[in-house]
Formats: C-alpha cells, structure tokens, sequence
C-alpha cells in the first residue's frame, strides 16, 4: 500500500517527465503534485508533515493516479481541475471562465506595503480586471472601512467572482460591475487596483498550453502587452480622486512599460518576484503626463 509521499514524489515525477508548465500556484513539480494529491485524498493543503506517511488505499492511489493522468492529458492548470484556487491562504473558487489568481499584487494588499499612500480618505477601492474577484475580496477582508468595486469585461469572470463574494460573505461591501475597462465605473475612486491583460503578442504566441487553457482576454496586451494600459492611463485621472493611487501588476514587461511611459513618475514595489512586476502611480503623476509614445 503507498503512503501519501509516495503518491506525492511519483506523481512529481510523471508530471516532470510529461513536460508540464508551471506557475498557476505553483512553481514545481512536486509542490503541483502535492496540491493535487492532498486535494484528492481530502488532506489539509498546507500540513503535509503530519499526513505524509499515511496509508493510502489502492482505490483512493487509483484516483489520484487519475487526476495526474488528467492533468498530463488535458494541460489544464490544476486548479481548473480541482476548481480551486489559494491566495494569501483564502481559498477562492476558480473554473475556465476566469484567469486562475494569482496576482502579486496580493501580496501587497497582505503585507501592507501600500498602506503608506492610503489613509482615512481611502474609502472606495476599484478591482478593474477583477477576474474571479480574488483582489476584491482580499481588499475588503483587509481594510474594513472600504467598499469595493469589482469590475471587469467578461459576464462570464463576472458569475465567478460573483461566487466567490458571497462565499466570503462580502454581498454587502462588494459590487460587480461588468465595464470594458472604465466605461461604467463612474468613482471617484481612493484606490484602484489592476492585473490588466499585458502579454505581449510575441510572449502569448509562445505560452505554453496552460496560460493558453485561460481566458486569452485576461493575458494578450496587443503587441507590446500596453494596449489596455494606456486607456486605462488616459481614463483613469477623471474615476480617481485627488489622493487616488493605482496599482498595476504588468509581470514580466517593464521594459515595455518604461518604454512606452518613458515620462511618467511611478513607484516600484517589492514582491516576492522582485521590483520590477507592480508599480504604483498617483493621480498627480497620471494628470503631470504619462508621456505615451
């Protein structure tokens, strides 16, 4: 009979022979192994030490054996398999009409590193390309003074996220808006927060077939990734208010971000990726000019 580590590091093992893309929550095999065996046995995600040497059943190792075999044959992040997906230790539920969550702008809503520009006027916060609203709710499980405006462009994100607030009963402090960018978001806003579609063309074509198992709205930029962010650039001043401040996630294209903005003032902001994935930009520096080529 097999233990649960067992199941565990053969499991890695297929998953690192098949060739399988990472990066959906997590970065390797065995930590993707380990999510989708504790999942399919039941086991808590995050005490793997107390159950690694349990015994596993050999109809219960047949089903995991599956769910690996799955996600081999289908290249389907995990967490559309196991419609679940953690962020910031909040659980959220997650299926192929929205981007898997994964933002590290999470991060920052969780360690307070942006607390520094927000304050006692920060009372309306805005989740533009709220995707399954993790931000949304991460934002107001964390300032609990605020109310918060989610909004994105597909009704289809729209009924995930729409789950997932009321699942961690924030009916009342969250709306959803469907809105192409800031169309019908009217603020003015104390905060917004963004994780926009900024792959560029070229990234997007070579993808491997997970990012490709996702909405191609929630990642492809136009060919240098900024389409969306310069309207977001352009609208932004008039839904924010005078103290306003955006955080904007643009992953792995800063050069084509400080291309494009070669002008404009922002804020770099640590995470555990480094400095060069979320910046922070005030409305003074959006009204000063964001000197778009």
């Amino acid at each position: 009979m097999s233990t649960v580590i067992e199941l565990i590091e053969s499991g890695a093992k297929k998953l690192e022979e098949a060739g399988v893309a990472f990066g959906h929550g997590t970065a390797n095999a065995f930590d993707e192994a380990a999510w989708l065996v504790l999942w399919r046995l039941k086991l808590p995600l995050d005490d793997l030490d107390s159950v690694a040497d349990r015994p596993v059943s050999p109809a219960d190792a047949g089903k995991v054996a599956a769910l690996i075999d799955e996600r081999i044959a289908t290249r389907k992040p995990a967490a559309y398999l196991t419609k679940e997906a953690w962020l910031q230790g909040l659980p959220f539920y997650v299926d192929e009409r929205a981007i898997v969550p994964r933002s590290f702008i999470a991060e920052l809503i969780a360690d307070g590193s942006i607390d520094y520009w927000l304050g006692e006027h920060t009372l309306r916060v805005l989740d533009l390309c709220t995707g399954n609203g993790s931000l949304a709710v991460l934002a107001a499980l964390t300032y609990p003074d605020v109310t918060v405006d989610a909004a994105d462009l597909s009704v289809e994100a729209l009924e995930v996220a729409a789950i997932n607030v009321t699942r961690h009963q924030l009916d009342a402090r969250v709306t959803l808006i469907e809105s192409d960018g800031l169309k019908n978001v009217p603020g003015p806003y104390d905060l917004v927060l963004c994780n926009p579609p900024y792959v560029n063309s070229a990234s997007m074509a070579a993808l491997p077939a997970e990012y490709r198992a996702e909405p191609e709205l929630a990642l492809a930029g136009g060919t240098d990734g900024m389409d969306f962010v310069r309207q977001l650039f352009a609208d932004a001043p008039s839904r924010m208010s005078e103290q306003a401040v955006l955080v904007l996630e643009i992953g792995n294209e800063r050069d084509y971000f400080e291309a494009a903005f070669p002008q404009l003032e922002v804020v770099w902001l640590e995470t555990s990726a480094g400095e060069d994935q979320v910046l922070l930009v005030t409305r003074d520096a959006l009204v000063a000019g964001a000197g778009v080529r």
